[in-house]
């Protein structure tokens, strides 16, 4: 769905669900002033048995002048309609019309933007995108989408906000595109301050003491895991901030239940347990999450929950999920790996297109670069020989001038990602961290082909496995059942992971290429 979708319905309606928090309060705080812009008679409501009262969150009404009203019953607000419901478009924001954090207000039309699991099906105008850290994120992207660039301040430290609250300050954001967004926006950071410094009540204080007093911890993997009483999920990760300092904790869970579900925090201090990985691990296939390798976090939808688990409370799951996960991961790190190759089949690389970037010819060696992909942030320097690969799902990835030559047959064709590429939800970016300034991978790319001079030796996976490669010694990459193991023929060293998908789309058994020739 796009916002040129719902520009024909008028009057709107924008509601938020109940309880609200920063992120639902922002989303439709951007979306009433969009619509407003258009002409279209708006209101932004919010409905459920309490009034916003949250410091922070009267702090940002009262600055950012957000006109919301609160709606105690839905009646209160159809009684005077003349059919008993909603004319024209009711939208709902950070929530789905018909689960159980929003009212239901009967209307003749609904629609829905929200960044949850997706819940309700049978809304016909839904975007929903449960890959980002923030509705706000979401929204900001459809009105980029639409034309609509945010210059107001105010606007943009709600949106802000919204997506620095969402992400317990950031530190479970794993999107690019909530990382774009947090670049992009025009913001008062003192707001933001204000905001945050306004966060904790009393109360809140008296759950985080009590959580830390109630823990499960394991001693064979050095995990703890605490169940919270509901507060602002923020508070989950001043007690995961808190908790990780005990000497025998080395990764830790805190999570709490709410009405549709379980928010968590996650928190390692171990390279060998990446805390965005685990949360994901934890929310896969009954939720999402995701963040950063010390921070992470997530949400887990009741619903499918209890599809999944019928019969597990949450601590044993949580418990369960710690166990499978630690029990079932092996780490490899390649300069020290004795590898195996006896029952490994041998491939080569398919001839395809790929694109791939000289970083010395777009920025000086010795520059320090972010590359900002769908999978997260490469932190890297320019080096004289340092290569940047693209591949068919526009993963990035950094090769070596002498491996590269041996490997592709270079051309100075320009490579168009939109020709070569798997659908992807977003196009990587160097980001220059030495001035800021970005720069589109694509728009340097230019296209090589496998030669065919080397090829590699390769299994599937059937456990996780987690590879310390030997350009990275610091982040594993992952492989899943059904991923394939590699290392290159020349180099027993240089082993790494790749997906199951990408793998029979980039290389071909040996056997079959020799017949094929």
């Amino acid at each position: 769905m796009k916002l040129s979708d719902l520009i024909s319905y008028d009057p709107i309606i924008i509601q938020c669900h109940d309880n609200p928090d920063a992120d639902t309060l922002a989303s439709g705080y951007a979306l009433y002033t969009y619509f407003t812009q258009l002409g279209k008679a708006v209101r932004l409501i919010y409905c459920g048995r309490n009034m916003i009262h949250k410091s922070n969150l009267c702090l940002m009404l009262e600055h950012l002048k957000i006109p919301i009203e609160y709606i105690e019953r839905a009646d209160d607000l159809v009684k005077d309609m003349p059919q008993g419901k909603v004319e024209g478009l009711l939208l709902t924001v950070d929530c789905q019309y018909g689960a159980g954090n929003v009212t239901r207000i009967p209307a003749e039309n609904v629609a829905i933007i929200d960044h949850h699991q997706v819940e309700i099906r049978n809304v016909e105008l839904s975007e929903i995108n449960p890959g980002l850290g923030s509705c706000s994120t979401l929204v900001w992207k459809m009105l980029r989408e639409a034309g609509f660039e945010i210059q107001d301040t105010k606007l943009g430290t709600a949106l802000y906000y919204g997506l620095y609250t969402d992400t317990n300050q950031f530190a479970e954001i794993f999107n690019p595109l909530d990382m774009d967004m947090r670049e992009a926006l025009p913001c008062e950071k003192t707001l933001v301050q204000l905001f945050r410094n306004s966060n904790l009540s009393l109360g809140e204080l008296e759950i985080a003491g009590i959580a830390l007093i109630r823990h499960i911890y394991n001693d064979d993997y050095h995990y703890a895991i605490i169940k919270s009483q509901p507060c602002d999920p923020n508070i989950l990760g001043l007690i995961s901030d808190f908790l990780l300092q005990v000497a025998e904790i080395y990764t830790c869970v805190v999570y709490n239940e709410w009405k549709d579900g379980y928010k968590f925090s996650v928190r390692s201090c171990i390279k060998e347990v990446q805390a965005n990985e685990l949360a994901a691990f934890l929310a896969e296939g009954i939720g999402s999450g995701g963040g950063h390798h010390e921070k992470a976090g997530g949400f887990i939808s009741k619903t499918l929950y209890e599809d999944a688990y019928p019969t597990l409370h949450s601590e044993a799951f949580f418990s369960e999920r710690l166990n499978d996960y630690f029990d079932n991961s092996q780490i490899i790190v390649a300069g020290e790996y004795d590898i195996d190759i006896t029952n490994m089949k041998s491939y080569v690389k398919k001839k395809m297109p790929l694109g791939f970037v000289k970083a010395t010819d777009v920025l000086p060696v010795g520059t320090p670069i972010t590359i900002r992909t769908l999978e997260g942030d490469v932190d890297m320097v320019v080096e004289p020989d340092l290569i940047i690969m693209i591949g068919i799902k526009g993963e990035v990835y950094p090769n070596r001038l002498e491996k590269f030559e041996k490997t592709y047959e270079l051309t100075d064709e320009p490579y168009n990602m939109s020709d070569y590429l798997i659908k992807t939800e977003y196009q990587p970016t160097i980001h220059n961290r030495a001035n800021g300034s970005v720069l589109h991978v694509a728009d340097h790319a230019k296209i090589c082909i496998a030669s065919g001079g080397t090829h590699i030796h390769a299994e599937e996976l059937t456990n996780r496995v987690k590879v310390f490669t030997a350009w990275d010694n610091e982040k594993y990459m992952l492989g899943k059942p059904g991923d394939y193991l590699a290392v290159r023929c020349d180099d027993r060293h240089d082993i790494y992971v790749v997906e199951r998908d990408i793998f029979f789309k980039t290389y071909e058994c040996m056997e079959a290429h020799a017949a094929a020739e």
